[in-house]
């Protein structure tokens, strides 16, 4: 019964037309009645669940990669794609500024031989003022032998007519001279490898390359690097191995950016030093016989060599503000060992000192 219903209940016996020891002993009743209830529905509450201890954790097991620390061979090496070059190669251009072009004799893939002209800038009225010269030095001649002939005990007469033949032959001499440098002649026979941009009317600014000759005969192969750094170590006589079309060559570093010419052609020439600054030229003495001007070919550069060395994979060795370290596993524990480190190549780094042939290093984990 609910606590309402007993309440409901004992109004009533209060109400009721009994004796009142009757009443009493009804109400006594209820009363231990209601306590019956109360007490056994707690009897019938949920008891507290003892609190469960923690389930016992397995320690992790770690799967670490090692590796047992050899002797072998490493080299550091340089490799890549080198072009065929002209190593004989003529830039031709102009001595002075001011001219203009008046035509370009040859164009790309021409073959030229010594004395070809190849482009001229206009001359004005040089042509007219050497022939006009060339006669007043015909004149001073005549003259000069009628004086000869008239008057041949007369020294001073004769000097003088000799003085103006002298004078007159040493203008024609300087428009001579003049009339030639408006025209560009190689000296070597070759290609046209190089024309400047350049049409005819346009000025022409001295010493600026309008034509360039190269003799296929004699070539180089040079790479160009995407920088500088990356040709650290690279030494003049070094030898270099080659192979085009399955066939090895040898060959050796004929210039390197420390030895690049600064000067001639060079000068002023930023494209030229800036592609010096980051490229190797190589000799090769027997080039094949079927390689062609711009033709690639591989090579393979040894920079550094050492054999009977200590050789680890280069992912064992970690850095930290300077420090070089690997971590060795001794027992069931790891360890961090300084090192020195020598050669290093792509995927492998020789030890100098810090470890010893047959210990266990670890790799990853």
């Amino acid at each position: 019964m609910s606590m309402k219903g007993n309440r409901r209940a004992f109004r009533l016996i209060e109400k009721m037309k009994a004796p009142r020891s009757l009443r009493l002993s009804m109400t006594a009743l209820l009363a231990a009645a209601s306590l019956t209830v109360f007490t056994s529905g707690c009897s019938l509450l949920p008891k507290e669940e003892e609190a469960l201890k923690p389930p016992l954790v397995k320690p992790v097991q770690q799967n670490l990669e090692l590796y047992e620390v050899k002797r072998g061979s490493i080299a550091r090496q340089l490799k890549g794609s080198a072009v065929f070059t002209p190593a004989e190669r003529q830039e031709l251009s102009f001595k002075e500024s001011g001219g203009r072009l008046k035509e370009l004799i040859v164009n790309l893939g021409d073959t030229v031989k010594p004395g070809d002209a190849v482009a001229k800038i206009e001359a004005g009225d040089l042509e007219i003022r050497l022939q006009q010269q060339r006669l007043t030095v015909e004149k001073a001649r005549i003259l000069l032998e009628q004086t000869v002939e008239q008057q041949s005990g007369d020294a001073k007469a004769i000097r003088l007519k000799t003085i103006d033949l002298e004078s007159a032959q040493l203008q024609l001499t300087n428009l001579e001279e003049q009339l030639k440098r408006t025209t560009l002649v190689s000296t070597i026979g070759g290609v046209v490898t190089f024309i400047a941009s350049l049409q005819a009317g346009d000025s022409v600014q001295a010493y600026s390359t309008v034509v360039g000759i190269s003799n296929p005969k004699k070539v180089n192969l040079v790479y160009e690097s995407s920088s500088g750094n990356d040709l650290a170590g690279v030494e003049v006589g070094m030898e270099v191995s080659f192979n085009y079309r399955e066939k090895e060559y040898k060959g050796a570093v004929l210039q390197t950016p420390a030895t690049a010419p600064m000067g001639n052609a060079a000068a002023g020439n930023k494209a030229l030093q800036e592609k010096n600054a980051k490229s190797i030229y190589f000799s090769i003495p027997n080039p094949p016989e079927d390689a062609s001007l711009g033709s690639s070919v591989y090579f393979t550069l040894t920079l550094e060599m050492k054999d009977n060395a200590l050789v680890v994979p280069r992912g064992a060795l970690r850095s930290y503000g300077g420090r070089n370290y690997v971590q060795i596993l001794e027992g069931q524990s790891r360890k961090e060992v300084d090192v020195e480190q020598g050669i290093v190549t792509q995927t492998d780094v020789e030890i100098r000192q810090g470890l010893k042939e047959g210990q266990k290093i670890i790799i990853s984990n």
